[in-house]
């Protein structure tokens, strides 16, 4: 579902759109222009069924990484508009960065951060949209290995903490589908997204251990 959307495009649409399933993009960070999305099959992660691998587990686990949440919505959403390894073109224009950055101080968006080494830089993250108990998991980036790993193992397991009920990962891609990512066909999705946005579920940016994480998916 394509449609420019430029010129009346707020936070609150935004925040509608999502209700309604709808998502913006971007062509690429160049282009002023975004349009809406909404796929006919459509990403999700079962929260209840959310794999982890024995070794990733082990890597969480051991607190290698400082991870935190709404520390600095800036630098998350910088590195994942950033130029990808693979020369994959960013969907992350100025729009999205400022509509977004609007959503984070409303308290609709959300960050998980993963920070490393000595001098604490940030190496990896992640960032979304909360409404109700559904969350729309928009983008990550990782500099160092696992960091987007870690990221996403920390977001559900404070999805799991908070009740939400609906984990939308847009696009099944195959480094999401090692955690249980499915498709679920348009009408599927827009069912389970009624019943969690009609829901209620507390986001919690409290500090959370590696181990607290890992058992919170695993109960």
């Amino acid at each position: 579902m394509h449609g420019n959307a430029y010129v009346d495009i707020t936070p609150d649409i935004l925040l509608k759109a999502y209700a309604a399933g709808i998502f913006p993009m971007a062509e690429d960070a160049d282009d002023p222009t975004i349009y809406w999305v909404e796929p006919r099959e459509r990403g999700v992660m079962p929260l209840d069924g959310f794999h982890v691998s024995s070794r990733l587990a082990r890597t969480v686990r051991q607190d290698l990484f400082e991870v935190v949440a709404d520390r600095d919505f800036e630098a998350v959403i910088a590195g994942c508009a950033a130029p990808r390894q693979d020369g994959a073109r960013t969907w992350i224009n100025r729009r999205i960065r400022d509509l977004y950055g609007e959503l984070f101080d409303l308290g609709h968006c959300h960050t998980v951060e993963v920070y490393a080494g000595e001098d604490r830089a940030l190496v990896g993250g992640l960032y979304g949209v909360s409404l109700g108990a559904a969350f729309f998991g928009e983008s990550m980036f990782h500099v160092a290995r696992d960091a987007s790993k870690v990221a996403l193992v920390h977001l559900a397991a404070r999805l799991r903490r908070g009740g939400f009920r609906l984990l939308d990962a847009q696009f099944v891609t195959g480094h999401l589908a090692q955690f249980g990512a499915i498709e679920i066909p348009r009408q599927a999705y827009k069912r389970q997204l009624r019943e969690a946005v009609a829901a209620t579920a507390q986001w919690d940016a409290a500090p959370l251990s590696g181990a607290e994480a890992v058992a919170l998916l695993r109960a």
